[in-house]
C-alpha cells in the first residue's frame, strides 16, 4: 500500500478526492465552522456519534464534501490507543465499499504516537495474505493519505511508522506461509534478500558449520527432518564498529510436530507459526534498513523443523550444547529452548550490549497472559524496564514474569547437567530458567510470544508481533547514542 503524508486541515479535507474520507473526531467542542467540523459537531450533539473510541457514523455524499463516502470516527481522548481502535474500526468498515483511495484526516493536531498508531492500524486492517491462493484477492486499498495540520513536523514519525509497517508485514507474510512454503532454506533466502538494504549484511550457516561450532542441541532437533537446518546471522551497522550491538535471537522452527512427543492432531496446522520469533527478527531488519538508526544490531535465527524419522531424538536422549552443558531431553516437544540455547551461546562472541530472544515457546504463557501481552523474562532490571516502556509506547505490550531460582529446581536430573522440561507447573517460567543458564554473560531478556504471535479462529493469522515492541526499544537505544557518523541514506521503498 502506498502511504502519503499531507498537510491537510479538516477544512481542506472537504475538497480531498478519495473513495472514502475518514475523519477522526476527538471528544470536546470545536468552534470551527467548516463543513466537516459542522457535521461532526452536529452528530455529536445529536448523540449519533458517541465519544467512545471506535464509534462510527457513515455518511453518503454529504453536501460540500468531495468524497462520496465519509466516515466520522470517534477517537475519545485522541491518544494513540484510542486512535488505533478508531482507525481499525473505520478501515474495516470502509473495506465494504472496495475503495482504492482512502484519506484519514485528524480533526485536531495529533502527536507522533497517534499518527504512528493511525498508520499501523490502517495497515493492519487492510492486510491481505495472498501467497498460496490460486486466485488471490488483492488489497483493495492502494493508496492511503494521512492528513495532519503540519506534515513537516511529523515527517520523521510518519517515516518510522511506514517502515514499521513494512517490517510487520514481512513478519506476517512468513508467519502465515505453510511449512512447505517456509522451509529453513526458504527462510534463509528471505534473510539474504534483506542484505540488499543499506548497512545490512547476512551470513547463512548450514549443518556442517553448525556441527563444527559444536551446536549439538540445535543439530539434535533438526536430525529427524529431511529439511537441512539453517543458522542465519544478520548484521545491521548504523553506528561505529566499537559500539556494542543489541542481539536479537529468533526461534525459527518452521514446523513443529512435537517430534516423538507428538502433538495432538487438532490445530497442529498452527505449528507453522512456530517460527514467528524468527519472522519478527526479519521484520525488524526490514524496518531498520529503511529507518537507518544510529545503532548496531545482530540478528540470530536458528531454523529447522521438528519432525519424526528413525534418526529423531528420543525422550531420555542426552545432547551436548555449544556451551558444553549436557541436556537430557525429557520431552522432544520442548525443542525451541534447545535451538535457542546454542544461539544464546553464539551471541556471546559479539560482546553484546544486550541479548533479547523471541520465541513462541510455551503454551503455559498463553494460559498465563492470553493473547494480550507477551511474557517478558529478564535478568536485568534496566533492560526489562526499557522493554516494558517500548511495549507501552508501541502498543505491543509485554508483562514481566518472575525468574526466582526456586523455579529451576525441576530442571535437575541425574543423567545430565540439566533437563529440558520441569513439568506443567510454571511452565513458562521454567522454560525461561532453562534459557537463563546459557545467557549469564550479558544483559538478557526473553520474550515468550506464544500467545501474541498469531490469532486462531475466524481471524487466524500472524500478528507480526513483537516487531513494533522491538523497533521501539531499538530506536530508543539509538536515540541515546550520539551518532559519530551519518548512516547511508536508505532508498525509498514501496509499501506494497
Amino acid at each position: 500500500m502506498d502511504f502519503q503524508l499531507k498537510t491537510l486541515s479538516i477544512a481542506q479535507a472537504a475538497t480531498e478526492k478519495a473513495d472514502v474520507l475518514i475523519v477522526l473526531v476527538a471528544a470536546g467542542t470545536s468552534s470551527a465552522k467548516d463543513a466537516l467540523s459542522t457535521l461532526a459537531a452536529e452528530a455529536r450533539k445529536a448523540g449519533d456519534l458517541p465519544d467512545k473510541a471506535g464509534k462510527l457514523l457513515a455518511l453518503y455524499r454529504p453536501a460540500g464534501i468531495a468524497a462520496a463516502r465519509v466516515l466520522l470516527a470517534a477517537v475519545g481522548d485522541g491518544g494513540a490507543p484510542a486512535v488505533r481502535t478508531a482507525v481499525l474500526a473505520a478501515v474495516n468498515a470502509a473495506k465494504g465499499a472496495s475503495p482504492k483511495r482512502v484519506a484519514i484526516v485528524f480533526a485536531g493536531a495529533p502527536d507522533a504516537a497517534s499518527l504512528g498508531s493511525a498508520v499501523l492500524a490502517s495497515a493492519d486492517a487492510s492486510y491481505v495474505y495472498t501467497e498460496t491462493k490460486s486466485k488471490p484477492e488483492p488489497r483493495t486499498i492502494r493508496q492511503l493519505t494521512v492528513g495532519v495540520p503540519d506534515a513537516a513536523a511529523l515527517r520523521e514519525a510518519f517515516d518510522q511508522a511506514t517502515a514499521t509497517v513494512a517490517g510487520v508485514e514481512l513478519a506476517k507474510e512468513w508467519g502465515n506461509r505453510p511449512g512447505n512454503y517456509c522451509t529453513p532454506t526458504m527462510l534463509a533466502d528471505a534473510a539474504k534478500k534483506l542484505a540488499e538494504l543499506p548497512n545490512v549484511k547476512c551470513e547463512v550457516l548450514g549443518p556442517k558449520e553448525v556441527a563444527k561450532l559444536g551446536m549439538g542441541a540445535f543439530a539434535a532437533v533438526s536430525q529427524g527432518s529431511a529439511e537441512p537446518l539453517r543458522f542465519i546471522v544478520l548484521n545491521y551497522h548504523g553506528a561505529p564498529k566499537d559500539q556494542a550491538p543489541v542481539v536479537l535471537v529468533g526461534k525459527g522452527i518452521t514446523f513443529d510436530t512435537g517430534g516423538v512427543s507428538l502433538k495432538p492432531a487438532a490445530e497442529m496446522d498452527e505449528m507453522k507459526f512456530d517460527m514467528c520469533g524468527a519472522a519478527s527478527v526479519l521484520g525488524v531488519f526490514r524496518a531498520l534498513g529503511d529507518i537507518q538508526p544510529p545503532i548496531n544490531v545482530v540478528g540470530l535465527v536458528p531454523s529447522c523443523e521438528n519432525m519424526n524419522d528413525g534418526r529423531a531424538i528420543k525422550p531420555g536422549d542426552v545432547v551436548t550444547s555449544m556451551s558444553g552443558q549436557t541436556i537430557e531431553v525429557l520431552n522432544t516437544d520442548a525443542e525451541g529452548r534447545l535451538i535457542l540455547c546454542d544461539a544464546l551461546t553464539y551471541a556471546k562472541r559479539f560482546a553484546p550490549a544486550a541479548v533479547i530472544d523471541i520465541a513462541t515457546l510455551t503454551g503455559a504463557c498463553v494460559v498465563a497472559l492470553g493473547g494480550v501481552r507477551s511474557g517478558l523474562f529478564s535478568s536485568d532490571d534496566a533492560l526489562a524496564g526499557a522493554l516494558e516502556a517500548a511495549g507501552e509506547a508501541s502498543q505491543d505490550r509485554c508483562w514481566r514474569m518472575p525468574l526466582d531460582d526456586d523455579y529451576a529446581e525441576g530442571l535437575k536430573t541425574h543423567f545430565a547437567d540439566v533437563a529440558n522440561v520441569a513439568g506443567r507447573a510454571g511452565g513458562a517460567v521454567t522454560a525461561a530458567k532453562f534459557l537463563q543458564r546459557f545467557a549469564g554473560d550479558y544483559p538478557w531478556a526473553h520474550l515468550d510470544i506464544a500467545g501474541t504471535a498469531w490469532k486462531s479462529g475466524a481471524a487466524k493469522g500472524s500478528t507480526g508481533r513483537p516487531v513494533g515492541l522491538l523497533l521501539s526499544y531499538l530506536l530508543a537505544q539509538g536515540a541515546k547514542a550520539a551518532p559519530a557518523r551519518t548512516p547511508k541514506a536508505a532508498k525509498p521503498r514501496s509499501r506494497k
